[in-house]
């Protein structure tokens, strides 16, 4: 692989205010978006059309997640609600009343039937996906628990927080085991590599780093933006990941040796977001999702040559 073409495939309108949020799962033709206005969002990607509003809901939504292996989506609010819907039903499941303070990171397992919840209360708590009882609940941080990752191994979380630092637990036992403080400003986005050999992490500072994950230490530093790091996402089977910024650019990187294959912003001659761009996504092994500010999500296609 040595180029990749980007082209755009659908842009997607009809949020009134920006969009934060932004979820594959379920069929491979659905989307769901969600962000500063009254309802979570389900697109058709064949037809690049607005299918209905999945769930009205009373505050912005901040995190979307797909609960594996099952019919739920997980939708999280400013108001510290999490709601959990049935998407072949569109029924509510359960509601999740415990933070009292906005909603940012939502992961699921796939190997244990638990849900883990980060608000800016600095807590996160963990609720089982088969009755949706809170089992525990633990203060990670001072300030909002930002971001959360889990790895493929699903034994280590790394948590994401506004005082710049990344702590790191163990996923069995929840029990922290190490901090890592290399970022100058609030840290906005966390992944995994899909071999568990990295952890990348961006952060307000502009700043993408890259750890090796048998003692967490930096290995790289890339000035990789202008403004915050908003989404880092690695490609379902090809060597590369893709980042998206504040600064309105998706770019996709090489995982070899982290050079940049490809700025896609206006300056670059795309048709692309006007403003923020605030999470992205793979769909699948040719297409990607980027939502914004200027309340529009696009769809894009990457032609591997």
């Amino acid at each position: 692989m040595n180029k990749i073409e980007i082209t755009k495939k659908h842009t997607l309108s009809g949020h009134q205010n920006p969009i934060f949020a932004v979820e594959t799962g379920g069929a491979p033709t659905t989307l769901f978006t969600a962000g500063n206005d009254k309802g979570v969002v389900e697109w058709d990607l064949e037809l690049g059309k607005f299918r209905r509003i999945l769930l009205p809901v009373k505050s912005s939504v901040y995190a979307l997640h797909y609960i594996p292996a099952s019919n739920l989506l997980a939708v999280g609010e400013r108001s510290g609600l999490v709601t959990i819907v049935d998407i072949e039903k569109q029924l509510v499941v359960a509601r999740l009343q415990h933070h009292e303070k906005p909603i940012f990171g939502i992961q699921a397992f796939r190997t244990k039937s638990e849900i883990i919840v980060s608000s800016e209360d600095g807590t996160v708590s963990i609720w089982n996906t088969v009755n949706f009882n809170l089992l525990y609940h633990f203060s990670v941080s001072t300030e909002t628990v930002r971001c959360i990752a889990l790895n493929q191994e699903e034994n280590i979380l790394a948590f994401g927080s506004k005082d710049s630092k990344i702590r790191l637990f163990h996923a069995q036992d929840y029990i922290p085991f190490q901090e890592i403080n290399e970022h100058s400003a609030a840290i906005t986005a966390l992944a995994f590599s899909p071999d568990d050999r990295f952890l990348l992490t961006g952060g307000r500072d502009a700043q993408l780093n890259v750890f090796e994950t048998k003692h967490f230490l930096l290995e790289k530093n890339i000035t990789a933006h202008m403004f915050s790091i908003y989404g880092i996402a690695y490609h379902p089977t090809f060597p590369v990941f893709i980042t998206a910024s504040r600064d309105k650019s998706i770019k996709i990187w090489r995982t070899a040796d982290y050079s940049l294959i490809k700025n896609i912003s206006f300056d670059k001659g795309y048709e692309t977001h006007r403003l923020s761009i605030n999470n992205i996504s793979w769909i699948d092994d040719q297409t990607f999702v980027s939502v914004s500010d200027d309340k529009t999500a696009i769809i894009w296609n990457a032609d591997f040559i």
